[in-house]
């Protein structure tokens, strides 16, 4: 009886271990994610954008709750993937042209657009590399 005990004891002791390893995991696996978007943002993004996703006036867009960064998500991709000139955003113009940024893998563009779409106070669902991979075949 002894023996059955001790071994229930094990068997859910390692049961709980390998369960919390799991969970750190995925959440390690999300902050992956979120590290690498930031990254991207900050070596692409950045400099034009700002650190707070504010843009410049009359010159780069904001980030901050816009329709372009929190409506149509595919206009969004297209963004990265072809570039934009000439831009209103939020009934403000902007004359700086933003350059393609084709050269990101799909897993780099939806890494860096998924970051956009949850910082700087905006709550907008993720972009998929499988959805910029469908974009980038329309070309």
């Amino acid at each position: 009886m002894k023996y059955i005990i001790t071994l229930s004891l094990l068997t859910l002791f390692l049961s709980s271990a390998m369960m919390q390893k799991n969970t750190v995991s995925k959440s390690k696996s999300a902050n992956f994610q979120a590290d690498s978007g930031k990254i991207i943002y900050e070596t692409y993004c950045l400099p034009c954008h700002q650190e707070d996703g504010s843009g410049v006036p009359n010159m780069n867009p904001p980030l901050v709750n816009t329709d372009w960064v929190l409506g149509d998500s595919l206009r969004l991709i297209n963004v990265i993937l072809k570039g934009l000139k000439d831009a209103e955003v939020n009934g403000d113009s902007f004359s700086n042209e933003m350059p393609s940024h084709d050269f990101l893998t799909d897993k780099e563009v939806a890494e860096v657009l998924t970051y956009v779409r949850k910082s700087f106070g905006n709550k907008a669902g993720a972009i998929h590399p499988e959805d910029v991979k469908k974009q980038r075949a329309k070309k």
